[in-house]
């Protein structure tokens, strides 16, 4: 059994907290399981170089972990992005970007700052379920002052990990289980069952593509989940 009584299929606790910060376009904290991450959406009434003059807009996203999110201190990213960071911060943008009509946003960038507060395993994802939903939020609020015509969102999007320890798969790893996972995963799907992405990797054993299919159905059951809370957080 895992923590907290858990079966292999189940979940971590899920808290969803809307307009956590007050400054921004809109905020989201969301805790899943010991995991938490802030994710706020400013505005910036332009767009980089290569899209000037297109009338189209972008999204774009920036990672970090707070110094006290682990249990040895992290040290700030100043001058340097990581590349741990980079990498997750570059996932965050495509995915949310392949979920959006960028040409309905008009010459504006949407910036997603995700701060990961405290980190029990799966901060990417957790980053990715938490931005979406202050990206729709951001949208409405950008409707509501005749910014936008219409919600340029195409479909929900969440993401989830799976990993494999001895013969069996779970989901929704911690820290524990991740450093345990002699195959782990992370899978990115709309709510119409499309693959936005998948990382994936063996980290202490090799994989079939069988298996890939079964961590892909798992990963399934628990995106359904989540697309739901996240339209039952925002009310739809």
């Amino acid at each position: 059994m895992r923590k907290n009584k858990r079966t292999k299929d189940e979940l971590r606790p899920l808290k969803i907290t809307l307009e956590f910060t007050s400054n921004a376009l809109s905020s989201v904290l969301i805790e899943l399981g010991k995991t938490m991450v802030l994710c706020t959406v400013s505005l910036e009434e332009r767009v980089p170089s290569f899209l000037k003059g297109s009338g189209t807009g972008w999204i774009t996203a920036e990672y970090a972990l707070l110094p006290g999110a682990t249990l040895e201190r992290t040290p700030r990213e100043i001058l340097t992005r990581k590349g741990r960071s980079l990498e997750i911060q570059r996932l965050i943008g495509r995915v949310l970007r392949a979920i959006t009509d960028l040409s309905k946003l008009g010459e504006r960038t949407l910036w997603i700052d995700c701060d990961v507060i405290n980190a029990d395993g799966g901060t990417r994802t957790a980053s990715v379920i938490g931005s979406f939903i202050a990206l729709k939020l951001a949208f409405k609020k950008l409707k509501e002052r005749g910014l936008l015509e219409e919600d340029p969102i195409k479909e929900y999007v969440a993401g989830v990990s799976v990993g494999k320890i001895g013969n069996d798969f779970y989901l929704d790893l911690d820290y524990e289980e991740d450093q345990l996972a002699e195959v782990d995963a992370n899978f990115f799907m709309t709510e119409m069952g499309r693959i936005v992405e998948i990382q994936a990797g063996a980290e202490k054993g090799l994989f079939t593509w069988e298996e890939l299919t079964q961590m892909k159905d798992l990963a399934w059951k628990g995106i359904t989940t989540l697309i739901r809370r996240q339209k039952e957080a925002l009310g739809e």
